[in-house]
């Protein structure tokens, strides 16, 4: 017992120094894309609302950190299909594959297809519906 109560202050003491000890991380850069992808806009912050905003932590000497979401003020895409054009093999759902015909319910598809099922039915399309 009395070994096992002299082996735990040593060790105790210990941790500190070994935290000291840890390499610092690399500093963090940022450069602008070269090349935008498609589906990614650019929309100036003053043009709509903030929506949330939040501080990122920086060490003391470093210059502040902003991150903001805005309101976009418009929206791109093609949110309004024709169910019965979509659903090519008439079986009453639209599949994975008949949603690439239609880019922005391909790119929302797993969102959309809450059921997991690999398939939409009319309901989980409602606001999509013309």
């Amino acid at each position: 017992m009395r070994i096992h109560a002299l082996i735990l202050p040593i060790a105790l003491m210990a941790l500190p120094a070994a935290a000291q000890t840890r390499p610092t991380p690399t500093p963090a850069t940022s450069a602008p894309l070269q090349e935008v992808p498609a589906n990614v806009r650019q929309q100036p912050l003053a043009s709509a609302p903030v929506t949330h905003q939040a501080q990122v932590q920086v060490p003391a000497g470093q210059a502040p950190v902003t991150v903001r979401s805005i309101q976009p003020d418009s929206v791109i895409g093609d949110y309004r299909i024709d169910f019965d054009a979509l659903d090519s093999d008439g079986d009453g759902f639209i599949s994975r594959a008949e949603a690439q015909a239609n880019p922005s319910l391909a790119a929302e598809f797993d969102a959309l297809d809450t059921a997991r099922s690999g398939r939409l039915s009319r309901e989980q399309l409602a606001g999509w519906l013309r």
